[in-house]
């Protein structure tokens, strides 16, 4: 029969719980030491970790500056409309004194015109041939005025008819005159540029 002798155990190669125990302590310790020095830091520098379903903070952020960007777009369009209404109620009132200003100035120069008419009347012991000087004189004053204003007669016997400035009231047979050739003038037409005042009526040659 074996017997298995036992041999005995070296103090030394035994492990000694008490260091063993404090090891453990002292890793524990630096590493608490070190995760509040991290904490510490991060505090200081205003870095923390985001809670867990928290909204970031660009949102709010650029819902604010849209906001802003409305609300300057709505003040650019107020300002608009004021001036336009402005720019409206300027030119309306410009178109308004042009008119009355062309009215006054037209009147103005009739005005001597009409002295002239007056004073022939005011004479009763004038002549004949005076009184006809005299309307002669106003007359070609009255169509001085119409000259400066840009108004032309027209409407003369052997002009060419035109039906777009002439109104035929008559028509004779004249062998001497062509077609369409006015032969008499009733009353002359008047023109600014353009724009027929009245046309002229006649007696056209057929």
């Amino acid at each position: 029969m074996n017997t298995t002798t036992k041999k005995p155990t070296d103090p030394a190669e035994e492990p000694n719980v008490e260091e063993t125990a404090a090891e453990e302590e002292t890793a524990k310790a630096e590493e608490a030491a070190a995760e509040e020095a991290a904490a510490e830091t991060a505090e200081e520098t205003g870095e923390t970790e985001p809670s867990a379903g928290s909204e970031p903070d660009e949102a709010p952020s650029e819902l604010d500056g849209l906001q802003k960007e409305l609300e300057a777009s709505q003040d650019r369009y107020l300002r608009l409309m004021a001036e336009y209404d402005n720019f409206r109620k300027r030119s309306a009132r410009e178109k308004d004194s042009i008119y009355s200003d062309a009215r006054a100035a037209s009147y103005t120069e009739l005005i001597p015109v009409l002295d002239n008419f007056e004073r022939a009347f005011q004479n009763p012991d004038v002549s004949p041939e005076d009184f006809r000087k005299g309307v002669k004189m106003t007359e070609k004053q009255l169509r001085d005025v119409f000259e400066k204003a840009g108004v032309e007669a027209f409407g003369e016997p052997g002009d060419a008819f035109d039906p777009n400035i002439h109104n035929a009231v008559m028509h004779v047979e004249d062998e001497e005159l062509g077609d369409n050739v006015i032969a008499e003038v009733f009353q002359k037409g008047y023109k600014m540029g353009d724009r027929i005042l009245r046309h002229a009526m006649v007696k056209v040659a057929n």
